[in-house]
């Protein structure tokens, strides 16, 4: 008996972002693999990784919006995260195996020491990248190194905490002492260094037994969906989740051209205007009502950055009619 071949997925032209809650187990590439079959797109990137292991706010960008993923990239991520203090481990976090052990004395852990701890590592700090990361010597993943067994040497990296807090949760087993972590930090920053480098300041080590970003920039974990409610939806649905390309310029002043200048611009020529100078600008065409792309602005002129192709703009258009 012989099995029909499978229907190939017809792709086509998506445009726009998705705000996911990625679930644990799935790398951030093969969730975004996922939500690009169900949409049937055609061209898609996300803004960052997040481990298997952790849950949680990532943005996935299709079509016309992943030329804007960059800027969250660098955007501030929020985490809520339990460190399981008592033991380290070789990759900081539940899947490594146990390097060293200490006792933990639950009834040290007052506020006031929690308190102490998150002053030390609020603000501007430095952190040693873990081993177990997806930064590169030359032109080796660290992670590669790591898992033959060799430990490279790594430069201190700059990172600001903006927010901490410490909670020591309520015991669920005798042998288990465990704080809750909420952080909100610049780009580059890893959890999981943060962790050990609490642990090792508790005097007892500490890896991450969880992790879930429950923000990053102006997103939220309020604002997310899931794979499975995506996949519960009629395939003439699955469209409606997602938000205009133009979500990723919420925070972007805006410039908009009448038809004559937005033309020019789209052709990449610069525009003298009015306009305040600025680092980041979205601009817009007035008519048809579309965003055109990115620009900044010098001396009062506009001048282009990134531009979305008139296909681009003809096919957002036509899917918003």
């Amino acid at each position: 008996m012989t099995t029909a071949p499978r229907a190939r997925v017809q792709r086509r032209p998506v445009h726009g972002v998705v705000l996911l809650d990625k679930p644990i187990g799935l790398s951030s590439n093969q969730a975004l693999q996922k939500v690009k079959w169900l949409l049937r797109a055609e061209k898609a990137g996300h803004t960052g990784t997040l481990d298997p292991l952790a849950t949680g706010v990532l943005p996935l960008c299709f079509g016309a919006a992943t030329k804007f993923s960059q800027l969250h990239l660098d955007a501030d991520k929020g985490y809520r995260a339990v460190l399981r203090l008592g033991a380290t481990t070789s990759t900081g976090d539940l899947e490594g195996e146990i390097t060293s052990t200490a006792e933990v004395d639950r009834s040290a852990l007052t506020p006031e020491r929690l308190q102490a701890v998150v002053a030390r590592f609020t603000g501007p700090i430095s952190q040693l990248p873990p081993m177990y990361s997806a930064l590169k010597k030359d032109g080796k993943a660290l992670y590669e190194y790591a898992r033959a067994g060799i430990e490279v040497e790594r430069a201190p990296r700059a990172v600001t905490i903006r927010e901490l807090s410490l909670r020591l949760l309520p015991e669920s087993d005798p042998a288990t002492v465990e704080l809750e972590l909420q952080v909100l930090c610049s780009k580059g920053t890893y959890v999981r260094t943060l962790a050990e480098d609490i642990g090792q300041a508790l005097g007892c080590g500490a890896h991450l037994s969880a992790l879930r970003r429950t923000r990053t920039g102006e997103f939220e974990l309020s604002q997310c969906i899931s794979i499975e409610a995506i996949e519960a939806l009629p395939d003439s649905e699955r469209l409606g989740v997602l938000l205009p390309v133009e979500t990723l310029l919420a925070r972007h002043a805006r410039v908009t051209l009448d038809e004559h200048n937005a033309g020019r611009f789209l052709s990449g020529m610069r525009r003298r205007g009015p306009w305040a100078d600025g680092a980041q600008v979205a601009v817009h065409a007035d008519h048809p009502a579309a965003l055109l792309g990115t620009a900044h602005v010098e001396a009062g002129e506009l001048i282009p950055g990134r531009l979305l192709s008139p296909i681009e703009i003809q096919q957002i258009l036509e899917s918003h009619s």
